[in-house]
């Protein structure tokens, strides 16, 4: 029986709030229909919930065009889910608010609205950090760098010169079947700023084949061969579905930098939203272990770039 009467006013207390969110009742007229608990005493309960409802709710963030990080995604906000809540609370006639249940908000303005712009980190909001590997060479110190990612339980994004992908299609599957995720990096790394709207449509065209032939994808992610590029090197990725990506903080590993240096910097670089540039390079492969644990130990998740764009809020790294 009192499973039924909070059932009965949990519906109310839906029906109320709907009918207050268009401003046609109030809620004492509203409570006045049910039989289930008296007019005092849900408009009780209904003024909790509103109370609490405005100190937590967190509005959602639009995605937006930076002055100096580009676009960035939009991130998800948090209402408290009536029904859930409602449902959690049968066991006692009381306003708990251990048992009070959130449910996401998507923002109004998401990046796929966002005219084509290149994308330097995640939303600021977001404690996750996405590790970019770019990959044109350094094949020796992949399964080293793959162990320690196996280790860790940690999933980053590989980016692949279309031409070393042709010559190492096992590892592009290997890399793709352990659950990392693939994007373009151009065939021959050119420098794409110098290069003609046809060139460079044809470096991400060949690059995209290369990878659907060895694992069947199109990559939604686009990073430009040293960074370099234009406004027509953004379009042209956009017209071929793709996003172009940049970085946060760069390894400049290439440079072979003292890996316990490398990492000391890399990490006081790191914030929430963070894209972390790194090759397959001796000081990557030895460093990267302590980068990924010195960014959990700023309570950040790793995710992959798609994890990191995606609007879906992500809870600290315990």
């Amino acid at each position: 029986m009192k499973q039924m009467i909070l059932t009965s006013f949990a519906l109310l207390v839906c029906a109320t709030l709907l009918v207050l969110d268009n401003g046609k009742e109030s809620s004492q007229q509203m409570i006045t229909t049910g039989a289930s608990l008296t007019k005092s005493e849900a408009d009780h309960y209904i003024e909790k919930f509103q109370s609490y409802a405005k100190e937590h709710d967190v509005e959602p963030i639009n995605a937006t065009i930076d002055r100096v990080w580009k676009a960035i995604p939009g991130y998800n906000g948090l209402t408290v889910d009536i029904v859930k809540t409602y449902q959690m609370m049968l066991d006692g006639n009381n306003f708990d608010t251990d048992h009070v249940v959130f449910k996401e908000v998507s923002p109004d303005v998401h990046l796929d609205d966002l005219p084509p712009t290149p994308i330097y980190k995640g939303n600021p909001e977001k404690p996750m950090v996405a590790l970019l590997i770019n990959v044109a060479w350094g094949e020796e110190h992949l399964p080293n760098m793959l162990e320690t990612l196996r280790k860790f339980e940690v999933k980053a994004t590989f980016f692949f010169d279309g031409s070393w992908g042709k010559k190492h299609p096992e590892m592009v599957k290997t890399i793709y079947a352990e659950g990392h995720e693939i994007g373009n990096h151009a065939y021959s790394h050119p420098d794409l700023n110098k290069s003609s709207i046809e060139e460079t449509r044809n470096e991400l065209t060949k690059t995209n084949d290369v990878i659907k032939e060895a694992i069947d994808i199109k990559p939604k992610w686009f990073a430009p061969p040293s960074g370099s590029f234009n406004q027509q090197t953004i379009d042209v990725a956009h017209e071929l579905g793709m996003k172009t990506i940049l970085w946060t903080v760069d390894t400049v590993d290439w440079k072979k930098p003292d890996p316990t240096q490398m990492v000391h910097r890399v990490l006081s670089e790191i914030d929430k939203g963070s894209m972390v540039l790194m090759h397959p390079t001796p000081a990557a492969e030895e460093g990267l272990p302590a980068i990924i644990q010195g960014i959990q130990k700023k309570k950040l998740r790793l995710g992959t770039v798609s994890d990191l764009m995606s609007e879906k809020r992500a809870d600290p790294y315990e």
